[in-house]
């Protein structure tokens, strides 16, 4: 890394005060996540440059769980150790995971899934997303072939949407990486931050991925039933087989939950209220484990549809910069970056744009937020509030 790229270390407590600002204000799902955290992480603070940050965003699609989440715990765990990735996962997690619990217990089948602020949250995520799409390609796809590459995956990944075409888009992006840039000087100034001082440790994060795998496994078959343990091993087997996150993790968590701890009805429901939730759609696991049983099973299923995240990224990120170092790895990054862009492009097309605009008012309030958030500068938490009045606006 260059010296001066990037300032000083973050506390444990900065990293949670950041974390938890995007927690209160990440709508709009895993891919408009990326575009908050990019302009937190990479505009605001400078803690990673955009090559950094789409590493790490390459490496965190690649590795089962949400990958908005692991981003940010990759970045807390470069900014302030073990510690602040667990800083950075509380702050923008806990939010959301709170109100859903909350909602469980106290507002059982309420329905605010039609609720006119709620859609303007969305327009919101059109604005942020296009912004990180639009900053990502002017470094990331800085030439012709690249761009290519970008349009290329994104319209593969419209005609063939699905978590595991992404994973297939982005070989395919690194294959091609491979083949055209090997023996091509690409390398650039840095990588992604978990730094080889974490490796002593990894082998042992790895081992305990596998060890509480099968330990839940065998906890369920001898509890069997509605039990805690059976609860606990749905969410972690769910939060280890999900590929990028977001709305991937349904019919997972339906098959686990309904109709042994709640009626399809209540899932439905629960689904609603995290529309309106910012932070990870995993917290939606809190909904479910309180549902079932109170306020243990929130925490229980909460921590165990996560616990997997931690134990892959804290076991996998420190090899990365010694894999990245090697010629034929840096010319798949570069191809594996072009198809980045062209996962946002996608997404931010579909999703994105098509869940939230449906009309010329709703294409004049992105409009606005698109100007206050790229033109004006001004933070995103603002142009959420703007967003969700004037979604409440509209809906009048």
């Amino acid at each position: 890394m260059v010296a001066g790229a990037r300032p000083r270390r973050a506390s444990v407590i900065e990293v949670f005060l950041v974390a938890l600002r995007l927690g209160l204000t990440s709508f709009g799902g895993p891919v408009a996540h990326l575009g908050y955290f990019r302009h937190e992480y990479v505009e605001r603070r400078r803690w990673l440059t955009d090559l950094e940050y789409a590493d790490t965003v390459a490496l965190c699609q690649a590795l089962p769980g949400p990958a908005s989440s692991q981003v940010g715990i990759v970045v807390g765990t470069a900014q302030a150790g073990y510690l602040g990735g667990l800083a950075a996962w509380a702050g923008f997690t806990l939010p959301s995971a709170f109100a859903l619990a909350v909602f469980a217990l106290l507002l059982g089948n309420t329905d605010i899934s039609t609720s006119g602020w709620l859609h303007g949250l969305l327009i919101a995520a059109v604005a942020v997303v296009a912004q990180a799409v639009w900053g990502m390609s002017r470094t990331l796809t800085p030439d012709a072939e690249r761009l290519s590459m970008a349009l290329v995956a994104a319209v593969a990944l419209l005609l063939i949407p699905g978590a595991w075409m992404q994973v297939l888009v982005l070989a395919s992006a690194g294959a091609y990486g491979i083949m055209r840039w090997r023996g091509v000087d690409t390398t650039s100034l840095s990588a992604v931050p978990v730094e080889a001082r974490y490796r002593r440790l990894a082998p042992l994060w790895l081992v305990s991925f596998v060890v509480l795998l099968a330990g839940l496994g065998a906890a369920r078959a001898l509890a069997g039933g509605a039990s805690l343990a059976a609860m606990a091993e749905v969410s972690a087997r769910t939060g280890s087989l999900v590929f990028g996150g977001g709305h991937v993790v349904l019919p997972l968590l339906e098959e686990g939950f309904v109709p042994r701890w709640l009626t399809e009805q209540e899932f439905l429901a629960g689904y609603g209220a995290a529309q309106a939730v910012p932070g990870p759609l995993f917290t939606f696991s809190a909904y479910l484990g309180a549902k079932g049983a109170g306020v243990g099973g929130a925490a229980l299923a909460l921590t165990t549809i996560f616990a997997p995240s931690f134990l892959l990224v804290w076991g996998v990120g420190p090899y990365w910069d010694q894999l990245r170092s090697r010629s034929i790895v840096r010319a798949g990054l570069r191809g594996v970056n072009a198809g980045v862009v062209g996962l946002l492009a996608a997404a931010f097309y579909s999703p994105v744009l098509t869940s939230a605009v449906r009309g010329v008012e709703d294409v004049a309030l992105a409009l606005v937020c698109g100007v206050l958030l790229i033109v004006w500068r001004r933070p995103p938490w603002m142009v959420v509030l703007v967003a969700a009045a004037g979604g409440t606006l509209l809906s009048l």
